[in-house]
């Protein structure tokens, strides 16, 4: 009798087990993670196991590859985002055909109807559309990229610091945070003093770095924003210079560190940037044209981007990369009238339609008190110019208390004395931070992703660099917005007699109200009633 209650009990329990593996279930563009036992201990696991990938085949027949990652011990790891409810199979393929814990692994499991309203659960994935200048869901709806700058947040912050911030920046319009996805020259080591590899010519991943970044990255996802790890700070001059990874490692070690990366975190919510702050054209180009290509050139996860140093622009250059998805720029710090003139008419504003469709996004404006002279004023000067000079894609914003993610005393590392920088907390709240949420919402309202630059249009375009009118149009006519830095008369061509309705918004206040137009024929105008920065909406009646 005890032999059978034995055998019943153990039957059971390997049941339960089966019944577990075989009907575990995900929501649809939520995270599966599968981990296997290795049967052996590699003494380097980048370098000794030349590919672990896992295949995963759709209910209706699709197959994705994703490639696996070592955590750590014998634990190896894949992590997935299914696309499609139903039953997945998955199998296993490790170029070490022998270990029998690796390779060759097969399982399925169960993809549900998400109950989770936030849109990446609910829309799915951040993709683009080749063709397009835009980013968007899966099911197609634009995605406006308003990013924030926490390069060092992963690194410093406390549990409740990342919870006080990412819920601040949710309920504020934010859908992206940026941050250096290992130590970096502005951030040395993360809270618990770990860094995230050591070594140069050969190195060495330590998973417990990463284990730290897995809670951080899965907690930006959890409030519905998406995840923009630089995989490699590449700033090849200034302080700090050799804790850039970019700048330093030899190209095999850079490929193997930012596979290393894209396998861990691909199954989250992700828009990758491949660079930070680096030279990408010269003499560099052909480095980042080969890391590109060996990291991202076959089928991945998420969008890649690149983030370059100030004023430099790559689109150019790097045209006939179709790994790249977001050609990003950094415009400056300062309101200099060359500054305004670089984003209203520089390489972007006169490039971008010499180029094949690509999001192309200001990653990195004015600072937010980066010194006295810089407010949200001209935080908005220099993120409406931006958005406005090529097709409407995105935005980025940055305080300069926020990306060190300082506290009240501290230095900047590697940036010298800056002065009386405000900590993290009170940066989320300034007005520019605040106004850049509300740039978001309210492109939202109107069809954004149809607007493209349309200077033309002017026919009373300011002298003065900061007095410059951005104004662009949709293709069909339904739709004309202009930024108007300062109160003035604005004359718009309307050859088309399209007879529209005005509507005038302040982007300080976030207020909208009625706008007197004039039309006569082939011209419409209007006049701005603040002394300030506003935007014309019209809208085809």
């Amino acid at each position: 009798m005890f032999r059978l209650s034995l055998f019943l009990s153990f039957f059971c329990s390997i049941s339960l087990f089966v019944v577990s593996k075989s009907f575990s279930q995900t929501p649809v563009w939520g995270r599966f993670e599968k981990e296997f036992q290795s049967r052996k201990k590699y003494e380097n696991a980048l370098y000794n196991v030349q590919k672990f990938k896992v295949q995963f085949e759709s209910p209706t027949g699709r197959v994705k590859t994703v490639s696996g990652f070592w955590d750590g011990e014998n634990v190896w790891k894949a992590r997935f985002c299914p696309d499609e409810v139903g039953k997945w199979k998955f199998t296993s393929l490790c170029s070490d055909t022998l270990n029998a814990g690796l390779h060759k692994i097969q399982g399925t499991f169960d993809c549900v109807a998400s109950t989770n309203l936030l849109d990446i659960y609910k829309k799915g994935s951040i993709q683009h559309e080749k063709g397009s200048y835009f980013l968007s869901h899966a099911d197609g709806t634009p995605f406006f990229f308003t990013a924030c700058t926490a390069w060092n947040g992963t690194l410093k912050s406390t549990p409740d610091e990342w919870e006080t911030y990412l819920t601040d920046r949710a309920k504020n319009h934010y859908n992206v945070i940026q941050f250096a996805a290992t130590q970096w020259r502005g951030g040395d080591k993360n809270s618990e003093g770990q860094v995230a590899f050591e070594g140069s010519g050969r190195i060495k991943i330590n998973p417990a770095y990463f284990k730290h970044l897995d809670k951080k990255i899965e907690e930006i996802n959890r409030h519905g924003l998406v995840a923009a790890p630089v995989l490699l700070w590449a700033l090849p001059v200034a302080e700090g210079r050799e804790l850039s990874p970019g700048y330093y490692l030899p190209e095999p070690e850079a490929i193997l560190l930012a596979n290393y990366m894209v396998a861990r975190y691909g199954g989250n919510h992700v828009i990758w940037i491949l660079g930070g702050d680096g030279k990408y054209v010269g003499e560099y180009e052909q480095r980042w044209k080969t890391i590109g290509r060996a990291v991202f050139g076959q089928e991945h996860p998420g969008v890649v981007a690149q983030h370059p140093g100030g004023q430099s622009w790559i689109g150019k250059e790097y045209a006939g990369e179709d790994w790249l998805d977001i050609v990003g720029y950094q415009s400056g710090h300062d309101k200099r009238p060359e500054t305004a003139n670089w984003i209203t008419k520089g390489p972007a504003a006169s490039g971008w339609a010499k180029l094949p469709p690509k999001a192309f996004i200001n990653m990195e404006p004015c600072y937010e008190d980066i010194s006295p002279a810089i407010k949200d004023k001209e935080v908005r000067n220099a993120s409406y110019w931006s958005v406005f000079a090529t097709p409407v894609a995105g935005i980025t914003y940055g305080a300069n208390g926020i990306w060190p993610w300082l506290r009240p005393g501290e230095e900047i590392l590697n940036h010298g004395k800056t002065g009386a920088v405000r900590s993290w907390d009170e940066s989320i709240k300034f007005p520019g931070s605040i106004q850049i949420g509300v740039m978001h919402a309210f492109f939202d309202k109107y069809p954004w992703s149809k607007l493209k630059p349309a200077a033309e249009l002017l026919t009373n375009q300011q002298a003065a660099p900061e007095n410059y009118i951005s104004i662009a149009r949709s293709d069909d006519h339904n739709l004309i917005m202009a930024y108007m830095p300062l109160k003035t008369n604005v004359k718009i061509v309307n050859n088309l007699n399209v007879p529209y309705k005005g509507t005038w918004f302040d982007p300080a206040t976030s207020q909208s109200k009625e706008a007197q137009l004039t039309f006569s024929k082939g011209l419409i105008e209007a006049s701005s009633t603040k002394d300030g920065d506003m935007i014309l909406v019209l809208e085809r009646k």
